[in-house]
C-alpha cells in the first residue's frame, strides 16, 4: 500500500470486516478455529513466516487470534482524528509482529497511544464504545460489497481478495481507470 500511495494519487479508506466475531476477548487458540478444516496448520504458518522473512517483515509465531472488534472501533475513532493509518500501522505490528492481544482494551489504549492518540480519551471511546454503530454500518456495507474476506481491495467496484503483490494492486487501479503520478 505504501508504494501504491506514492506512486498513484489514491486515498485509502478502511472498511471494517467481521473476521471471526465470535472469537473471545481473551482469544481462541488457532487450532480450535481450524478444526475440520483440512490444511496442515503448522505448514500455512511455516508459509507465512516464509513470505515474511522474503518480504522483510516480522512475524510472531502465534499461536492464538484475538478480537478485532473493539480495535475496529478505535480505528475509527483515529481515523477521524487524521491519524488512521498510524494507528492501522501500530495495530497491525501490535497484532502480526508482536502477537498482542488487540481485543484487549489496555493493550489498545497503549497502540493508541504509540499511534500519538491520548491515552485516557482511547480508553473512554473503548468503554463507551462511541463507535459501534460505525463499525455496525461497515460491517453491513462489507456485507453489500460481497467482502468474505481480508484483505480485500476494492476500487471501482471491482475487487482483488487476498495479500497480493504490488502488480496485482496495481492493474486494480488500471483497470479502474488511475493514472500513475507524474514525475
Amino acid at each position: 500500500m505504501e508504494q501504491l500511495r506514492k506512486n498513484y494519487d489514491i486515498e485509502v479508506r478502511w472498511i471494517a470486516f467481521p473476521l471471526h466475531p465470535d472469537t473471545p476477548e481473551g482469544g481462541l487458540a488457532l487450532e480450535e478455529l481450524f478444526r475440520g478444516r483440512s490444511f496442515d496448520l503448522e505448514a500455512v504458518k511455516a508459509r507465512l513466516k516464509q513470505v515474511a522473512d522474503e518480504l522483510g517483515l516480522p512475524l510472531a509465531d502465534r499461536d492464538k487470534t484475538y478480537n478485532s472488534r473493539l480495535a475496529q472501533e478505535l480505528a475509527k475513532w483515529a481515523e477521524s482524528k487524521g491519524k488512521g493509518d498510524l494507528f492501522h500501522d501500530a495495530v497491525f505490528r501490535a497484532f502480526f509482529a508482536e502477537g498482542k492481544n488487540i481485543g484487549n482494551i489496555d493493550e489498545l489504549v497503549a497502540i493508541a497511544k504509540s499511534a500519538g492518540l491520548p491515552e485516557e480519551e482511547a480508553r473512554s471511546i473503548l468503554e463507551l464504545r462511541t463507535y459501534r454503530q460505525a463499525v455496525d454500518a461497515d460491517w453491513l456495507r462489507s456485507r453489500e460489497l460481497g467482502i468474505t474476506a481480508v484483505p480485500t481491495f476494492v476500487v471501482d467496484h471491482r475487487a482483488v481478495v487476498g495479500a497480493q503483490p504490488y502488480e496485482v494492486l496495481e492493474q486494480l487501479l488500471k483497470k479502474s481507470g488511475v493514472n500513475p503520478r507524474k514525475p
